[in-house]
């Protein structure tokens, strides 16, 4: 079964052959080594005899794969090993030492008492890319402490913007931290495999959620902070006002922005009301945003939804429905063939595959298997190891 994003792929998946070991839980970590594993990398998932805990979470009964599970670890093997006895870890050994690439985001203090630091693993394995991505940068006092996507959000700043806007400091209420880690993880470790192109040596990579998610916020927020002495506060002011939000058309809610001072202008003179905006100019608007938010609210309820999307088009102005995400895929706004596909899974049945939405022209990308039940591909990939069936039954 291959589901693929191109319509016509001649080639083979760009990362054929590598191999992976995905010695991660939750999101982050195993997000990163699904897309991988979609880019058509070898990712052999490494799990306790429990499972990873997202296989247990939003369960349609007691009996299925939850559904972040579904996806998460949708191309790749799982193999359940118990790393604190002899055999589990020397098989977890023997898996890695095969693996080009090592995804874990366990705590330092905790690899270390497994003997599964860099250090250790480098040693038998010196082209291993080992990537660690924790909550905090290794060298911090925090190193060991525990971190999920809300603690991640409050330490980089991300709660203090929700803040400033809401007037509470509420989190994202998505998982935003383990996903843009998750991308970093990615872009880290495909540049650390071209560098062993060139060296014929792995290395250590970190990825720090803390510091990766407060280097993503500053990018805009920084503001004033960017210059020493400090020249201002900081915060982007389009996306701090009050106002920024989507607004109600006369049956239901669209993103209007009007965002140049052409837009502006062709917007007010849509609606019939020049005099709005009566005094300012393409350099001044940014001084009257929070004027601007407000004044084009008063008016996004005079036409339809379908009317603002032809309005904007024709005068460029930036527009989008608001997307209902229980109607996600049955939208035809723009194109989201492909992106939730109905696949049948050998367990689950059918169920929707959120797809793969980097298109390429030659290489296919996509679901080559459907996530697997725990420990499903033990006795497959130690086969392949040389493990014979006294060892094989030493780990059952």
């Amino acid at each position: 079964m291959t589901t693929q994003n191109t319509e016509n792929p001649t080639g083979t998946p760009n990362l054929e052959g590598l191999r992976v070991v995905d010695l991660s839980t939750v999101i982050m970590a195993p997000y990163a080594c699904q897309l991988l594993g979609d880019l058509g990398a070898d990712v052999v998932k490494i799990e306790s005899p429990t499972g990873d805990v997202m296989r247990l979470l939003q369960r349609r009964d007691e009996e299925s794969t939850g559904a972040l599970a579904l996806n998460l670890n949708r191309n790749k093997r799982s193999v359940r090993l118990d790393l604190k006895s002899p055999a589990g870890k020397q098989a977890a050994l023997d898996v890695i030492a095969s693996a080009d690439v090592l995804v874990t985001n366990m705590r330092p203090r905790a690899l270390a008492k497994l003997g599964l630091s860099y250090e250790d693993l480098a040693e038998t394995n010196p082209r291993l890319v080992y990537c660690n991505a924790q909550g905090f940068r290794s060298d911090s006092a925090a190193a060991d402490l525990a971190a999920y996507d809300e603690v991640v959000q409050a330490a980089s700043g991300m709660v203090d913007l929700m803040r400033r806007v809401t007037g509470t400091p509420y989190y994202v209420p998505t998982a935003m931290a383990d996903k843009i880690c998750g991308l970093t993880i990615v872009y880290a470790v495909l540049a650390a495999l071209l560098g062993r192109e060139r060296t014929g040596r792995g290395q250590r990579v970190e990825v720090p959620m803390a510091d990766t998610m407060f280097a993503f916020t500053m990018v805009e927020h920084i503001g004033g902070r960017a210059y020493e002495p400090q020249a201002g506060p900081v915060g982007f002011p389009r996306s701090l006002e009050p106002g920024h939000a989507a607004l109600p058309t006369k049956d239901g809610h669209a993103c209007i922005l009007p965002y140049s001072w052409a837009n502006v202008v062709a917007y007010f003179d849509v609606v019939g009301h020049p005099e709005e905006v009566e005094g300012w100019d393409a350099v001044t608007l940014q001084d009257h945003l929070g004027d601007l938010y407000e004044a084009v609210g008063r008016y996004s309820r005079t036409h339809t939804t379908q009317e603002w999307s032809q309005i904007c088009a024709e005068h460029s102005i930036p527009f989008a429905p608001v997307m209902d995400l229980d109607h996600a895929g049955e939208h035809d706004y723009w194109s989201q063939g492909g992106l939730l596909d109905v696949q049948e899974h050998p367990q689950e049945g059918a169920y929707r595959v959120i797809g793969d939405p980097v298109r390429f022209s030659e290489s296919p990308s996509g679901v080559r298997r459907h996530s697997p039940a725990l420990g499903a591909d033990t006795e497959e990939v130690m086969a392949e190891l040389g493990w014979d069936a006294e060892r094989l039954a030493a780990l059952r």
